[in-house]
């Protein structure tokens, strides 16, 4: 950790005057860094972001090579063919294998492939996109729904490509609204099959990957539906294996698909339309591990409960969500370094002492703009590490896992997905607008990262959805029957909330006790301190809840419709309360991995970042600390000045930071980088300096 006031303005005897006899100020252009940083500490520092699965990153290093890039000028169609092409390739390598159990042909390393998904957002987010729809959720679905025969029939060859499928969840007018889906899959035990139909315009399965060109078969989501005693039966959505085209490519009967075309990026992945017109498909079509229709046409589950089970069935197709935000956690830190790297060697305005141009990262608001999220990309790294491994320890053992923590282990897949994919976007823009004109250039790359992670906020899952699924989790206190909940009885629920949940899930770890044990200045708080910074965080997702859980009481005792009215009106404060949760979820995360790192000089560097992520935390929302009075005005001052101080301070190792994300060189063969305008970049390490200049 550092203090409030390590940063100093150093100053260098024996500095020499430029030849008109004015004195040189010794700081500025030292930030200049115009080859590698510290490798020994960058070294270490990846390490750590490279966490549990460290050999599977560096194999899917190793076989990553320039045509894999994002290709640039292609029309659409040839965008296509490539990423196709490219989707063989891994296929030919095995890293599908990564993700299903070895009694299905696969390898069962969960995490590595997870994180082989999350590598290939340096690259391609087409390809990653591509690659998830195949085997992340075509192939998930029938991993994970599937009984034994059907997974045997099918997962051979999804994994190979000789099958390609869709995952055709979503509709055109339902959205996220997934348990109130419109089609519908209808058993007629005459002949023993479902037929499928989509009934209305807006149940058209809409936005599908891989339907408008190149998928054969598809996981249908659609309402179950049974006859008993000539009376009908709805059991809620679930999913069938529909097959959409032939091997030459043509719809078959009663399939019709359209191409949605140019979107606003992703152009190599080919999502399209899909409507179903009495599709009739075997029984055994029926992805039955929650819910089965035997020959006669009668329905059994596991799980009585229709909303449990829908939310069941979808909690073990998370892993979509998980590779969505680690892959655009990828892709902003691939933003991120190229603006880093940009700003060191490009210079503007000559300074009037030494008549050299001064570095862009030398200018404070520049080291605002980009440190700030130099260190959230760290943080988020260790906090998508942790769900991962949580994530592999599930599917490699479910029955450890007790009811909560299986909801929470849901909850944190949901929220980390809405929380780095809003940063991913953010931070990609931020480092669009930090490289100028040349940020603007398709060539240099950095709009097509943005153009293809935009969406990203919004498939698997909107953010804001996902962020109010966090805060009504967290209302409910993980209740087992949340998943029947509607508004009123969320409402009802909130009056008996145990207001010490956030407390009890925060201070089960040992890490907690550590740091608030640390905490030596009590009165006068330190928000350097880590203990501080827990409790502070922590403190804030706590206001948040109880306060969201008072306003929701107003509708005790009240119908449908006036609950849902209060429930409305507090949905802001709500997404407030699930965001905070988050906030502190990431940090308790990166603050485990600063503990746990071995090397002095890495964890010191370390602990500075995590430093500025909670003062970028507090300069953010200075509003509602203050509000609240959990800061004074003095105190948020002293915030915004060390988190300057910090800034300017890691803004002297950003090469070396940057460095650690361990992207591979061939990224960053840009022009911007490479061509007149910019110091000239060589392969030595650089000398890097802990700077002031301008910043002070």
């Amino acid at each position: 950790m550092t203090s409030e006031t390590d940063v100093q303005n150093p100053t260098t005897s024996g500095d020499s005057a430029p030849e008109n006899g004015a004195p040189v100020h010794p700081n500025f252009g030292r930030i200049t860094t115009t080859g590698a940083g510290d490798a020994v500490l960058s070294a270490a520092l990846q390490k750590v972001l490279d966490g549990t699965w460290a050999d599977t990153r560096e194999f899917t290093r190793d076989s990553m090579t320039p045509d894999m890039l994002n290709p640039i000028g292609l029309t659409m169609e040839e965008h296509r063919d490539h990423v196709l092409a490219q989707l063989q390739r891994l296929s030919d390598s095995g890293m599908p294998k990564l993700g299903f159990r070895e009694e299905d042909g696969g390898t069962g390393d969960t995490g590595g492939a997870l994180t082989s998904f999350e590598m290939l957002g340096h690259l391609d987010l087409s390809l990653m996109v591509k690659a998830g729809v195949q085997w992340g959720l075509f192939g998930g679905a029938i991993a994970n729904l599937g009984n034994a025969e059907t997974r045997a029939k099918y997962l051979p060859d999804v994994m190979s490509l000789d099958l390609l499928g869709c995952f055709a969840m979503t509709e055109i007018g339902g959205g996220s609204d997934v348990q109130n889906l419109e089609t519908t899959a209808t058993y007629d035990r005459e002949t023993g099959e479902f037929v499928i139909n989509t009934p209305t315009p807006s149940a058209e399965k809409a936005y599908i990957g891989n339907a408008a060109r190149d998928g054969r078969m598809a996981a249908v989501f659609a309402q179950l539906i049974t006859h008993e005693d000539g009376e009908e039966l709805r059991h809620g959505v679930h999913c069938l294996l529909v097959p959409i085209r032939d091997e030459q490519g043509n719809d078959l009967p009663g399939v019709s698909t359209t191409d949605h075309g140019h979107k606003g990026g992703l152009l190599g992945v080919d999502n399209g339309r899909i409507w179903f017109s009495g599709v009739r498909v075997p029984r055994e079509a029926l992805l039955d591990r929650f819910g089965a229709v035997d020959e006669n046409g009668t329905y059994s589950s596991p799980i009585e409960s229709v909303g449990a089970r829908f939310f069941t069935m979808l909690g073990t197709l998370i892993r979509g969500r998980v590779s969505v935000g680690a892959a655009s956690g990828a892709a902003a830190r691939t933003a991120l370094a190229m603006a880093v790297r940009y700003s060191l060697v490009r210079r503007q305005f000559d300074h009037p002492e030494t008549g050299k141009g001064i570095p862009l990262l030398e200018y404070r608001e520049h080291q605002r703009r980009l440190m700030p999220r130099v260190a959230r990309a760290f943080a988020y790294a260790c906090a998508q590490n942790a769900i991962i491994a949580e994530l592999d320890r599930f599917e490699q053992d479910p029955e450890s896992f007790d009811e909560s923590q299986r909801r929470e282990m849901e909850t944190h897949a949901a929220g980390i997905k809405a929380t780095v994919t809003a940063f991913a976007n953010d931070t990609i823009t931020e480092a669009r607008l930090a490289c100028g004109g040349a940020g603007y250039m398709a060539e240099n790359r950095i709009t097509e990262l943005r153009k293809d992670c935009d969406v990203f906020s919004t498939f698997e899952g909107d953010n804001v959805v996902l962020t109010q699924l966090v805060g009504k989790e967290l209302l409910s206190a993980y209740a087992s029957d949340f998943g029947d909940m509607d508004q009123r009885e969320t409402v009802a629920f909130a009056l008996n909330t145990a207001f010490d949940v956030v407390q009890e899930k925060a201070r089960a770890s040992t890490l907690w006790q550590k740091m608030v044990d640390a905490v030596t200045d009590r009165e006068h708080t330190d928000l350097l301190d880590r203990g501080n910074q827990l409790e502070l965080l922590v403190d804030r997702e706590e206001h948040l809840l109880e306060t969201v859980a008072r306003r929701l009481r107003k509708a005790q005792g009240q119908d449908g419709s006036a609950a849902f009215k209060v429930f409305n009106s507090a949905q802001d404060h709500l997404l407030q309360a699930g965001r905070a949760h988050m906030d502190s979820w990431v940090f308790a995360r990166f603050a485990e991995a600063v503990d746990a790192c071995e090397d002095p000089e890495a964890k010191e560097v370390l602990g500075m970042l995590c430093d500025l992520y909670v003062l970028d935390i507090v300069d953010a929302d200075k509003g509602w600390f203050l509000e609240h009075n959990r800061l004074t005005t003095e105190r948020t001052k002293a915030a915004t000045a060390a988190r300057n101080r910090l800034c300017t301070k890691l803004a002297g190792r950003a090469r070396t930071l940057v460095d650690a994300f361990a992207i591979p060189e061939f990224v960053f063969d840009v022009p911007m980088l490479t061509d007149g305008g910019v110091d000239t970049l060589t392969d030595e390490p650089a000398d890097e300096h802990e700077v002031a200049g301008l910043a002070d």
